[in-house]
């Protein structure tokens, strides 16, 4: 079970990530398009959620092993 939502979330993430990197590759003018009257540009905004994406994964899981997956391997173990 451990492994099964380990590698869903690595996938997760990668998917996002790698989609971000293409994004910049193929159609980087996407990325300059201006917010609104500012000067953040939708490259920054999007970039900025696959970093706390990433952080509220690691979140998660560490929050489902630590409660969840290790009671488990506790009782597997006795």
């Amino acid at each position: 079970m451990n492994k099964i939502i380990a590698f869903s979330f690595s996938l997760l993430v990668l998917f996002f990530y790698f989609s971000f990197i293409l994004i910049i590759g193929f159609k980087p003018e996407l990325f300059g398009i201006l917010v609104g009257d500012s000067y953040i540009t939708v490259g920054i905004v999007i970039g900025l959620f696959v970093i706390v994406f990433s952080i509220f994964i690691t979140f998660v899981y560490t929050f489902i092993s630590n409660n969840y997956l290790d009671k488990i391997k506790d009782q597997l173990n006795k």
